[in-house]
């Protein structure tokens, strides 16, 4: 067949996917047994239209966090097209005018860094990391001080690798045997500290630090290589740590020679009201990975960024031949992703969406609180800037979790009236029970109103 069709008839593009394409998780039966697959046709600002014109307000931004300036931002799209006409690719051997661009300005926003290192996607970006910290033990240490440690609920990707650093059992679960070396320590969700031995009344966020030191000292220090961490835990439920988390994270990281490895692939250029999610803790990361938001999904593109220290020990001996980082990422000499990045920044900037972010993040925050104060059926709300959860509990008092099929059956809802929101889907055993919000940068409270509205709407349906 051709690749002619119809616009006001999409029938044979629906008919097309539904024998062809390999959605992703989905489960497919449903497509064989009466219901269609959903085909996004447009998208404009905030909303998107499906095959059958219906519109939909997007409060995630994509479904997976990532179209932080909208949707149909021609300038976008001929950054993109210029780019690509001039000088399509070329591989990361070499470099191109948009690659070193982009670069300088990225630095720029990120004091500290020095280096970035392209590819394109976030799990790519933090087997990166990973690669790093594994080669920097062989030149330093013997090999022996390559363990990563990872924190229980957090996610850095989809790939073997990085799933071998995933906090999220379910996610996880018929994909083992992982790659050795990785380590668990505990997460920080204080509305959950009731859940760990020993949590404190006072002080949870330097006591749930401390239980990484003593996952250290039990590992041994001279083992340990990086800590690997969200700055606002993504999937895992929308956790942001709490006061003196950090400080005591980057004591514990200096104390013992531990890179610090921070997972920006969700929170990176503006989602929290500030470039960068752990700009908001005074921390200073040894490496810093990135991927979504990078280019708003206009074109693919993810970055592994470093300081110049990290950088230095790949080039100390030119002598040796093995004395360099390695690694190729195709795709990562693609002009396209960091044309489109560069634009990306620049609409940030000039339409001031980093403080939009922090306005309406603290509007809509308090939104969720009055939803909270109506609906006992919502345990906690948290969250960062336009990056936000509220967590679903059978009691309050217990902080039993609801189940998660009624936690999708209020996204559904929210769907069928036209709002796109996300929850916590099979990652967490017993504990998918967060719903998620993450617009994009440019919402208004208009649109802030009509999240909320259908979300109460849903609740009052699911809940009664």
């Amino acid at each position: 067949m051709d690749g002619t069709f119809n616009e006001n008839d999409l029938s044979r593009v629906i008919e097309a996917d539904r024998a062809n394409v390999w959605h992703h998780l989905v489960q497919h039966q449903q497509f064989f047994t009466g219901a269609d697959p959903k085909i996004i046709v447009e998208g404009k600002g905030m909303r998107v239209w499906d095959q059958k014109g219906i519109e939909h307000l997007d409060a995630v931004a994509g479904g997976v966090w990532t179209v932080n300036v909208g949707y149909g931002r021609e300038t976008m799209g001929d950054a993109v097209r210029d780019a690509i006409v001039k000088m399509n690719f070329f591989g990361g051997t070499a470099g191109t005018i948009p690659g070193a661009l982009f670069a300088e300005k990225l630095i720029s926003k990120m004091p500290g860094m020095s280096r970035v290192y392209y590819a394109n996607s976030g799990s790519e970006a933090n087997e990166k990391g990973f690669k790093l910290v594994r080669q920097i033990a062989h030149k330093k240490y013997g090999g022996k001080k390559h363990k990563i440690l990872y924190r229980d609920r957090d996610y850095h990707g989809s790939t073997i690798g990085s799933m071998s650093a995933g906090g999220q059992d379910e996610r996880n679960a018929q994909y083992g045997p992982f790659t050795p070396g990785f380590v668990r320590v505990p997460h920080c969700l204080e509305y959950r500290k009731h859940e760990q031995d020993g949590a404190p009344a006072e002080n949870y966020g330097e006591w749930a630090a401390n239980q990484i030191e003593e996952v250290i000292l039990r590992e041994g220090p001279d083992t340990v290589g990086a800590l690997c961490l969200e700055p606002v835990t993504a999937g895992g439920g929308v956790i942001e740590a709490p006061d003196g988390y950090w400080p005591r994270v980057a004591e514990i990281c200096k104390k013992y020679d531990i890179l610090l490895h921070i997972d920006e692939v969700v929170c990176g250029v503006g989602r929290t009201g500030e470039w960068f999610g752990y700009q908001h803790y005074g921390i200073k990361p040894d490496i810093v990975a990135m991927a979504k938001g990078v280019a708003s999904g206009y074109a693919a593109i993810s970055c592994l960024v470093t300081t110049e220290e990290v950088f230095d020990m790949f080039k100390d001996d030119s002598s040796d031949p093995l004395n360099y980082f390695r690694d190729i990422s195709t795709f990562g000499g693609c002009t396209g992703g960091p044309a489109a990045a560069m634009e990306n920044m620049r609409i940030i900037e000039d339409e001031n969406l980093l403080q939009n972010t922090v306005d309406m993040g603290a509007y809509m925050l308090d939104q969720l609180h009055a939803l909270k104060d109506k609906h006992k059926v919502i345990g906690d709300v948290r969250g960062k800037g336009l990056f936000l959860g509220a967590e679903l509990v059978a009691d309050r008092d217990t902080r039993e979790p609801i189940e998660e099929k009624r936690v999708q059956a209020v996204v559904g809802d929210c769907m069928k009236n036209g709002v796109i929101i996300g929850a916590t889907n099979r990652s967490l055993p017993g504990r998918n029970n967060t719903l998620c919000y993450s617009p994009a940068l440019i919402v208004t409270k208009d649109d802030i109103d009509q999240i909320i509205s259908a979300t109460d709407n849903a609740l009052s349906r699911v809940f009664g």
